[in-house]
Order: C-alpha cells, then sequence, then structure tokens
C-alpha cells in the first residue's frame, strides 16, 4: 500500500476507452445522471450572475423545501440562500427583514446555518480532503448556504406609526431578505419600548446590534409609564448571575437608572408625583457606594447624557448600620453618611416568626404568639428584649398555662429555647428603626443596609427580616402607622436573596414567604417592587418566583440555576458561555426574550480602593 503523505494528485486512467460522461462518473463514483449534472453545473458556472446594478441583502428565501408559515411553530418552515459575498457576517441570532409586495415586511431572526450540497456529489473523500487542505480555501460556491429563520413578526404603518403584530401571512419565494439595520423596526419588532428604564444595549452573540443612525447601538429600556400598564419595577424584577458575572456591577447600573432626578411616579388618591426610595440588604458591603462617582470621563458622561442614562454617585444615599452585640462596622470605601440603629422587640409582636427560629411547630408557633400577646398586655410596646425572656423565667407562669390547658409545658420549654439567643440584637444601644422612619424611607433616596459586619447568621437573617417586614406590613396595611411607608414608592432590594426567600418547611419560612408573596401580589396597587439579587434563582421560593415579571441572567454554570430562571431554550443554551456583562433578558409583558449587553463601566463607584 502506497504511503499517503507521498499522494501528490489524481489522474483517473482512461480506462476501456469509454465516453467521457462514463469516466468523469467512474472517476467519481457516480452514475451517467451524476456526471450530465456535473455538466449542467459546468454550463451554471459559464452563465453571468452579474446583471447591471448591485446585490441588495443577504439573500433570498427558498422554497426548495417548502415555504410555509404555521399556528405551530413546529411546522413553520422559512429559509433563506445566503450569497457567499455575505455569508461571513451572518450569524446566528441575527435579525432579518423579508418585504411583502405591499410593503409590510415579516421581521424574523436566525435561528439556524447550514451548508448543503449544491449538486448531488460526495466530498467525503480522501481526494477532496487532501486538496481541499493543499488548497488556499474551498470554493463556496460549491455548496449552498441556508439559513433557518424564526419568523417574529409582522410590521406595518398606521397613521403615520410602525407596529406589530403577530406572523399571520406568508412571503414569496425568491424576495430579497435584508438585514435589519433600522432602530426603529428593530425596537418594534422586539416589542422594545421607546422610552423607560435603561438597562443596557441589545446584542447578539456578545457584539451589539449596530445601525446606520447616531448612535448606532439600540437601548434596551423597561416600561415604566403608567400610560402603557403598570411600571415593570413594580412587578418586579430578578437578577441571576454567578460570581464574577458582573451581578453587582449590572445590579448598580439598572438601580442607578429608578434614582434618575426626573423618575416620578403619582400618589395614589393625590395630585403628587413622589419619587421613588431604594431600601437595599447588602451583604456585601457594596451599594453605599452609590453615593460615589465612579471614574467617568467627561465623554462618557456626555454619552450618558445623549442616551438619557443617569449617571454618577446619587447623593442622596445613607448607610443604616444595624447594631448587633459583638460587630462593628467601619467602611473607608465609601462616604454615605452612616446612621446606627437598632431593631426594638415590639416589632417582634406582629411578626411572632422573627424569634421562631425554623425549628417550631404550628402548635409551639400558636403558643410563642399567645406568650407575646400576654407580655404586651403586661409591659406594653415599651416592653424590652430580656423583659420578656424574664417573663419566660418565671416558673409560676409556665405551671398556671399548664394547669389551664392553654400551653403544655413541653410546649413552654420549647418556645423557651427557641426564643432565647436574641440579646445582640433587640433593643442596642442605639435608636430604634422606628423613630428613624423619615430618614429611612425617603422619596428619591438610597437606604442602604449592610450585614456584612454581623457574623452571625441568625442575627443577620432576623435584622433583614424585621426591616422588610416592617416595609411590606406597612406598604399592605389599611391603617398604617407610618404613612411615610405608605405613601412612598418603594423598591425593596435585597442582595443574597436566596438565603432570606428559599423555600423551606418550616413555620418562620412559610411566614416569610407568605408575607412576600403577598406584598409581590399587591405590588402595583401599592407601588412596592421587590428586586431581588441572587446566584442561586433554584432557591427563591417558588411562590415569590411566580411574581417576577422581569428576570436579568448573567452568565450562571450550575444546570438546575439555568434551569430555574426559566428563559427560552434558545438563550438558555448561551448562559453558559456568556462573558462578564453580557445578559438575557425575559420580561414577556416588556419585550420578546432578548440578549443585551450592560455598560462596561459603572455608573457609580463600585470595587474597593
Amino acid at each position: 500500500m502506497s504511503d499517503l503523505g507521498d499522494f501528490t494528485d489524481f489522474e483517473p486512467d482512461d480506462g476501456d476507452g469509454g465516453d467521457e460522461s462514463d469516466d468523469a462518473a467512474a472517476a467519481t463514483g457516480g452514475t451517467d445522471a451524476d456526471a450530465r449534472q456535473s455538466d449542467e453545473a459546468d454550463r451554471f458556472e459559464e452563465m453571468s450572475v452579474e446583471p447591471a446594478g448591485r446585490d441588495r441583502g443577504v439573500g433570498v428565501l427558498s422554497a426548495s423545501e417548502g415555504l410555509t408559515i404555521h399556528e405551530d411553530e413546529r411546522e413553520t418552515c422559512l429559509r433563506a440562500y445566503v450569497t457567499v459575498g455575505n455569508r461571513s457576517d451572518v450569524r446566528i441570532g441575527k435579525y432579518l427583514l423579508v418585504p411583502y409586495p405591499d410593503g409590510e415586511r415579516l421581521f424574523c431572526r436566525i435561528a439556524g446555518l447550514e451548508y448543503a450540497q449544491e449538486f448531488r456529489a460526495d466530498d467525503a473523500t480522501e481526494i477532496h480532503a487532501r486538496r481541499a487542505m493543499r488548497s488556499n480555501g474551498i470554493d463556496e460556491q460549491d455548496f449552498k448556504f441556508m439559513a433557518e429563520l424564526e419568523p417574529m413578526a409582522v410590521l406595518y404603518e398606521e397613521g403615520g406609526d410602525l407596529k406589530r403584530r403577530m406572523t399571520d401571512r406568508v412571503p414569496k419565494p425568491e424576495t430579497v431578505v435584508r438585514q435589519a439595520t433600522d432602530k426603529a423596526e428593530i425596537k418594534t419588532g422586539l416589542k422594545i419600548p421607546e422610552d423607560g428604564v435603561f438597562l443596557g444595549h441589545l446584542s447578539v452573540g456578545g457584539e451589539k446590534v449596530r445601525t446606520a443612525a447616531e448612535p448606532p447601538t439600540i437601548d434596551y429600556r423597561l416600561k415604566d409609564d403608567y400610560s402603557e400598564g403598570d411600571p415593570l419595577v413594580f412587578r418586579h424584577t430578578l437578577v441571576a448571575g454567578g460570581t464574577g458575572s458582573g451581578k453587582t456591577h449590572g445590579s448598580k447600573n439598572i438601580l442607578r437608572q429608578f434614582l434618575a432626578e426626573d423618575r416620578t411616579y403619582p400618589i395614589e388618591g393625590s395630585d403628587r408625583e413622589v419619587g421613588p426610595c431604594l431600601v437595599m440588604f447588602d451583604p456585601q458591603d457594596e451599594y453605599a457606594q452609590m453615593h460615589d462617582d465612579g471614574e467617568l470621563s467627561e465623554e462618557f458622561r456626555r454619552r450618558c447624557e445623549r442616551e438619557g442614562v443617569a449617571c454618577g454617585g446619587h447623593e442622596d444615599t445613607t448607610c443604616f448600620v444595624p447594631k448587633v452585640d459583638g460587630a462593628s462596622y467601619s467602611a473607608s470605601h465609601h462616604r454615605a453618611e452612616q446612621v446606627e440603629f437598632t431593631i426594638p422587640f415590639s416589632m417582634v409582636y406582629g411578626n411572632p416568626w422573627l424569634i421562631a427560629g425554623s425549628q417550631l411547630n404550628d402548635n409551639q408557633y400558636n403558643a410563642l404568639q399567645y406568650l407575646l400577646d400576654r407580655f404586651q398586655r403586661e409591659f406594653g410596646r415599651e416592653g424590652t428584649y430580656d423583659q420578656f425572656t424574664t417573663f419566660l423565667d418565671d416558673p409560676a407562669l409556665k405551671e398556671e398555662l399548664d394547669e389551664s390547658g392553654r400551653v403544655h409545658e413541653a410546649t413552654f420549654d420549647a418556645v423557651k429555647r427557641r426564643a432565647y439567643g436574641f440579646d445582640g440584637v433587640f433593643d442596642q444601644d442605639a435608636r430604634p428603626i422606628t423613630d428613624l422612619v423619615k430618614q429611612f424611607v425617603r422619596p428619591s433616596g438610597i437606604s442602604v443596609v449592610p450585614t456584612y459586619h454581623v457574623n452571625d447568621s441568625r442575627a443577620k437573617t432576623t435584622v433583614v427580616l424585621a426591616l422588610a417586614s416592617m416595609l411590606v406590613d406597612q406598604k399592605l396595611s389599611n391603617s398604617p402607622r407610618f404613612d411615610r411607608i405608605k405613601e412612598t414608592p418603594l423598591l425593596l432590594g435585597m442582595d443574597e436573596a436566596h438565603n432570606f426567600l428559599t423555600d423551606a418547611d418550616s413555620v418562620q419560612a412559610r411566614k416569610v414567604i407568605g408575607k412576600f408573596t403577598e406584598a409581590a401580589k399587591q405590588g402595583r396597587k401599592e407601588r412596592l417592587g421587590l428586586f431581588l439579587i441572587t446566584q442561586d434563582p433554584q432557591d427563591i421560593a417558588d411562590p415569590v418566583f411566580k411574581q417576577i415579571n422581569t428576570t436579568v441572567v448573567l452568565n450562571l454554570g450550575d444546570e438546575d440555576a439555568i434551569s430555574a430562571v426559566n428563559i427560552p431554550a434558545s438563550l438558555e443554551s448561551k448562559v453558559p458561555y456568556m462573558e462578564k456583562g453580557q445578559m438575557v433578558v425575559y420580561s414577556p409583558d416588556n419585550s420578546e426574550p432578548v440578549e443585551i449587553q450592560g455598560l462596561a463601566t459603572c455608573l457609580t463607584k463600585h470595587g474597593r480602593d
């Protein structure tokens, strides 16, 4: 056997003197029909494909395998032949337009790309492979390059406005297909609102979609106007991303937009419009930096101004530091004002689960509720945690309740054990948060609650849930104690939300999830928005997760986490490979699911010095 490494060329033998078509067929291992088809291909190559004028678009629709628009997307067949000169620029996910004769346009995206044989021949042979390996490249004209298209909407003019509707008609074969480059067409095709809260720029495969306009990028925004339905801020947002994905950077940029100077919301029953307050629970001590400017060039600031993007530090940012025994807070990485506070024990009266822990059963929880009610009757709202534990230490009380059948002694002991251990949380040497409500909830202000300095996880959870519950209870109350909370549009931000809103089979978890689920359902009416940030979206309780309208997904490597965010499969497959700052936005009431690129520059200070 000869050494294939010495193989230089292939010269077919003349054989038995048959005709040329037999020789051609034998050389390729084909038939007479194959040879005739090859001759036809040669004659086709001699035909002119350079008519007067210039090519338009990227190719034409092909009906070779059918041309179908169907109610069942699985039956839809829409394919385009892409000409050789355009093939290197075509990418999966890019947006195309297919015109109809009457001026309407079919807006679609490339869902698949395929090389197919132009003529019936076998290119998977040693001869073809070796020739290709020794040549400067392949002749793409020998192959068809087909793009599978996913129809998304029909664009049409009405009263001078560009509008969209569902795909309801099939375009004609050999219609020229062109790339969508007009900003209005792309935004309308994807149902992206013209105005609203800026999230980033539309992208495909990590590259921003470019237009011929200035600026050439396409801004992605969330609806934020009651004239178009409820602002999506009050229909809740989830940001999910792994470590190093740019989750905090991106969240700061989004949250900064809600604090823009001109962003206000009408107050129900009033003629006033009020700016929202952001209360941010911050386990990593990063969001107080929103007070300070980042390293923003003048050119970048001007570009933000042109595009309507709020940038720079937000001066009205205050850091509310929980006073917890054994924990001290010091910060040199931000210049926000620091205000210490404590959780008064009176906040437990309405939320007994704050000291219930995770192991009380329903019977024990009811006993705790009874003991708190009795304590309140005796000591009033000024009763302290120390007084409550002393109250529980009274053996006469335990005996009385056991003999009366009100609380069994074993149940009493269980409640007592669980209620102990909060000495360092309640009634510390600082002002109660209930006395600071007007400072804590300020229109157009940011109140950051850092918990990084609190090492005890039980104390940390108690602080976050106590404050969050106060805000939620006052928002949902028909007779609120604090009108300031009731009347101020509120955005409740919670980083590492999976630590607080996890689905668990315990009294405390059920109470917490129930409260936040109700808050999420009533958010639109009460102007209360949840902004949850997590790297473990699968751990967010399902009743809360179902109320989320806008999901922003950055890079995630965990399959369970990716599956939990419930985005379309076409985008789900991209998530593990997304670079820092790349995001998928799934907001059905705002737009089609899209990929966007967040700003590479943080709009406020970010990162430790």
